[in-house]
């Protein structure tokens, strides 16, 4: 199968890589890659050699090497492109407690990228028109999960494709597009997926911190009914489920910042699992939608990741989603399916 082509270092191609089969992970958290190469076809690869899909996000640099004689195979892999950009941290500078950015989203990205993976990543100078000022990354966190937490809030998403003629990664911000409006997944269509609807979490959180008595620090933090925590009551009486977060030894902006993140694993949540195997190319970040028309319930979520498989003369892609689900009523997605419904039904 003419599809992977590998190049040296330096990006300089090589040919077309001869292979068994392929699985490319890429998303929020796993981003790897393996390639199954028969031992009689297999041809010593350079240090460092790229593997990729041209014009897509499914490569990287070869750093792992297995062989398994008895299976006769050599099989080389690493992290992918996007599994680069989550092997680096964005730091605040020094004397300050947060990193900041200001300006246009692909300038932002192209600054990133390139200031982090000189040679291997390049920006676009294409204005998405979108600007955005002193925007607080987390404290160190990694540049994948920066730049796509910075382009979610104004509505985009991270873009990777390999350019063989740059021989490098281009690295762009694009519009996340809402394939739940025009897109339906259902449970008519014998799709295996599961949904969870969850509204008996914790939705008030006491956080006690520093002291003893009637002098320990006590700070109260609330959960709305989209999920959003703040200081704001919004459930009383029978819908008040309360909890509390022991920190003694933590000064009060700790104590909030660790009493947040206990809230949010506590909190009430909705789950969508849904195995999706398309064809069609939904970018991570992009939003499907399902229905079970059984239960009444439909919920929306964006792609978290995608698992690219060839094996057996077939090429595949499986979507995983995000936890960050939306819930609707029953009324609420009255959509036809369209092109992703046809192409999951091959």
């Amino acid at each position: 199968m003419k599809e992977l082509i590998v190049a040296d270092s330096t990006g300089k191609e090589l040919g077309y890589l001869l292979f068994d089969s392929y699985d490319f992970e890429v998303g929020i958290e796993d981003n790897s890659f393996e390639v199954k190469i028969s031992r009689d076809e297999y041809k010593e690869l350079p240090e460092k050699a790229r593997i990729y899909i041209p014009d897509t996000e499914y490569g990287g640099i070869v750093r792992r090497l297995n062989t398994n004689t008895a299976q006769g195979i050599i099989c080389p892999g690493g992290m992918t492109w996007r599994g680069m950009l989550q092997g680096k941290r964005i730091k605040p500078p020094s004397g300050a407690d947060y990193e900041t950015d200001s300006g246009e989203l692909n300038a932002i990205v192209k600054a990133r990228v390139e200031e982090r993976l000189p040679g291997l990543f390049v920006g676009t100078t294409e204005s998405t028109g979108i600007y955005v000022s002193s925007y607080q990354y987390e404290r160190y966190c990694t540049l994948n999960d920066g730049l796509t937490e910075l382009l979610k809030s104004k509505g985009y998403r991270l873009n990777l494709a390999y350019s063989a003629e740059l021989k490098a990664v281009v690295a762009s911000a694009v519009p996340i597009v809402d394939y739940s409006r025009s897109v339906e997944l259902s449970s008519d269509m014998r799709r295996d997926y599961t949904m969870q609807k969850q509204t008996d979490g914790v939705n008030h959180l006491i956080c006690l911190g520093k002291g003893e008595l009637k002098n320990r620090t006590v700070y109260h933090l609330y959960t709305d009914a989209d999920g959003n925590i703040g200081t704001t009551q919004h459930f009383f009486g029978a819908d008040e489920i309360e909890d509390i977060f022991d920190y003694s030894g933590g000064e009060l902006p700790d104590l909030i910042q660790s009493g947040r993140e206990r809230l949010e694993s506590l909190k009430s949540s909705n789950k969508f699992g849904m195995k999706i195997e398309s064809d069609m190319e939904i970018g991570i970040g992009d939003i499907v939608g399902g229905r079970d028309y059984l239960s009444g319930m439909t919920m929306t979520a964006p792609i978290a990741s995608k698992i690219v498989t060839w094996e057996k003369g077939s090429r595949r892609i499986e979507y995983k989603l995000e936890d960050n689900l939306t819930v609707a009523p029953t009324t609420a997605m009255l959509v036809a399916a369209t092109r992703l419904t046809k192409e999951t039904e091959k």
